[in-house]
C-alpha cells in the first residue's frame, strides 16, 4: 500500500510539473479586439504570404501604399514596402519580387504597358481613382507681371527666357525638373519647340518644393515640372503654362525624342504580380477594389506637406476617418 501511495504521489507530482511547463510555454488564448472594432488589425497568419508593395519617389505613391498596408494588416497579412524607381518596378512585378504598385501614370509607360501588360507578365489592377496631370508651372505673380508667360510661346522671346536664367544655365532660362527616374519629356519639348531653356535636375520632389518655397519668398522667377493632385496647389497660386495640345500622334514619337506637346491627363491605375490572385486572394481583392478620389489624395498630401504629419500618420488618419470608403474594399 505504501508503494502504491508513493507511486500515486510521484505521478501526481509529475503531472503537476508537466502542467506548469505547458502553462509557461503555451501561447495565450486569442483575445477579442478591444473596443469592439470588427476590422481591427490581426496577427499575420502563418499561411499567408508577405505582401510586397512598391513605393515610387513621390508623396502620393507613399501614401497609397501606407493606406494599403494598414488595411492588409487588418486582414492578417504582413506587408513590406520597397522604395523603387517607377520603371524598375515592372520587371520586379513580373518576377514576383514585388506584388503590387498602386499608382502608375500611363502617359509615361506606353512601352512598359506593351512589354508587360499586353504580354500578361504584369496584371493591370484597375483604376486607383485620382486623375493626374503633369505640366509646366510658374508662380501666378510671374503671369501677372508678364501675361505672355501663360503659354509656351511667351518663352520663345529670349528676354522672357532669360528671366529664369541662373548661374548654371547661363543665357538660357532654367527649367527645373525633379528625380531623373520620373517620366519627363521636357528636354525634347524644349528642343522641338525651339525654346531658350535648359533642363536642370533638382533630384527629388522635396528639392523642387524647396526651390518653389525659396522663389515664392523672394517673388523670384521659377519654371518647374510638377503635377496635380498635390498639396502645393493649396499652398501657392500657380499657373500651368499652356503647351501645344496633347495628341496620341505626338506621343507616338516619344521613343524618337519627338514629343512637342503637353502631357496628357492620366487616369492613374494599379499593377500586380499576375500570381497574386492565386497566392493571396484576399489581398488581391482588397487591392483590386482600392479606389478613392483625387480629393482623398490631396487631403492626405496636405496633412504631410502642410500639417507636417508623417506619411504613416496621414494614412492612418485617413483610414480612421473613412471607414465607409475602405470597408467596401474588404474581401467578402
Amino acid at each position: 500500500m505504501f508503494n502504491v501511495r508513493l507511486n500515486r504521489l510521484a505521478i501526481l507530482s509529475a503531472l503537476t510539473v508537466l502542467w506548469l511547463v505547458v502553462a509557461c510555454v503555451a501561447p495565450p488564448a486569442a483575445q477579442a479586439p478591444q473596443g469592439g472594432d470588427a476590422a481591427a488589425t490581426v496577427a499575420p497568419a502563418a499561411d499567408k504570404i508577405t505582401i510586397k508593395l512598391a513605393a515610387n519617389p513621390w508623396s502620393a505613391s507613399a501614401l497609397n501604399v501606407n493606406v494599403a498596408k494598414i488595411l492588409l494588416e487588418k486582414i492578417g497579412y504582413s506587408v513590406e514596402i520597397t522604395d523603387i524607381d517607377e520603371n524598375a518596378q515592372w520587371a520586379a512585378l513580373a518576377s514576383g519580387d514585388l506584388h503590387a504598385s498602386l499608382e502608375v501614370w500611363p502617359s509615361g509607360h506606353q512601352k512598359n504597358i506593351t512589354d508587360y501588360i499586353d504580354t500578361k507578365q504584369v496584371e493591370n489592377g484597375g483604376p486607383l481613382g485620382p486623375v493626374g496631370k503633369i505640366g509646366w508651372y510658374i508662380p501666378t505673380y510671374m503671369v501677372e507681371a508678364h501675361p505672355e508667360l501663360a503659354t509656351w510661346e511667351g518663352f520663345k522671346k529670349p528676354e522672357n527666357a532669360k528671366l529664369f536664367a541662373t548661374a548654371e544655365t547661363g543665357d538660357s532660362g532654367q527649367f527645373l525638373a525633379g528625380d531623373p527616374g520620373w517620366v519627363q519629356y521636357d528636354t525634347d519639348i524644349i528642343k522641338n519647340l525651339g525654346l531658350a531653356l535648359k533642363v536642370v535636375q533638382s533630384g527629388s520632389e522635396t528639392a523642387v518644393l524647396s526651390a518653389v518655397d525659396a522663389a515664392y519668398s523672394r517673388k523670384a522667377p521659377i519654371l518647374f515640372y510638377f503635377w496635380t493632385p498635390h498639396s502645393v496647389h493649396a499652398k501657392y497660386q500657380l499657373t500651368e503654362v499652356k503647351l501645344p495640345e496633347y495628341t496620341p500622334e505626338c506621343y507616338a514619337k516619344a521613343t524618337e525624342g519627338g514629343v512637342a506637346c503637353d502631357y496628357p491627363a492620366d487616369v492613374l491605375f494599379k499593377i500586380f504580380w499576375p500570381a497574386l490572385k492565386d497566392k493571396a486572394p484576399e489581398a488581391y481583392q482588397l487591392l483590386k477594389n482600392m479606389n478613392y478620389t483625387t480629393k482623398d489624395q490631396i487631403d492626405m498630401m496636405a496633412a504631410v506637406d502642410l500639417k507636417k504629419q508623417t506619411t504613416e500618420e496621414a494614412a492612418q488618419a485617413w483610414v480612421e476617418a473613412n471607414e465607409k470608403v475602405w470597408s467596401a474594399w474588404m474581401p467578402k
